[in-house]
């Protein structure tokens, strides 16, 4: 009896159990999945909040914002609506267009400047929001990843590091040997 009593006692005597943690070595636990899986969907939300949640701003930006969103549409729907007054009043429409072909040549490109400067600034100031947003996502990815590896905690396993030790590092990149597949290309020919 005292042979059995010692393995059970090497193995789950002095407040710790060799079995549980040789199989957390190559199966994780279910409270730290748990934990990690909470941190990541913890860290998914905070990533969404930051994406779909604007700054509070003021009534005046709001108002400005909404008048900087007519002029797309307002173009768009416009020139559609000259196509059915052609169609349901050509002579109104034929007016119309040869008052247009009076406007002389630098008004029109004066026009031009100033479309392509209100949506290049558009453009813009959307592409920095944008940016902005992304930086914030790749932050809130690197605090899931600090807090994922904080979850894990110590004595899990991970990827060996080899140090300050050169021979060593070239020695864990050199890949393998591998008999079957060497047998496999020579037989093959390559």
């Amino acid at each position: 009896m005292g042979l059995i009593e010692a393995i059970v006692r090497i193995l789950f005597g002095s407040g710790r159990n060799v079995l549980r943690e040789t199989a957390h070595v190559f199966r994780p636990g279910a409270d730290a999945m748990a934990a990690r899986d909470a941190a990541r969907a913890q860290a998914a939300l905070a990533q969404f909040e930051a994406e779909f949640t604007a700054p509070r701003r003021g009534r005046f930006d709001r108002v400005m914002d909404a008048l900087n969103r007519v002029p797309r549409p307002a173009m768009a729907l416009g020139t559609l609506a000259l196509f059915a007054a052609a169609m349901f009043d050509p002579t109104w429409f034929a007016a119309r267009m040869a008052g247009l072909a009076m406007v002389p040549e630098p008004l029109w490109w004066l026009m031009g400047a100033i479309v392509s400067f209100y949506f290049g600034a558009r453009y813009q100031a959307k592409g920095h929001d944008f940016r902005r947003s992304l930086r914030m996502g790749q932050a809130a990815m690197r605090e899931f990843a600090g807090a994922e590896e904080a979850a894990r905690g110590p004595g899990s396993p991970a990827a060996a590091d080899s140090g300050p030790d050169a021979a060593l590092t070239l020695q864990a990149l050199r890949p393998d040997t591998n008999p079957a597949l060497s047998d496999w290309r020579r037989r093959a020919g390559r």
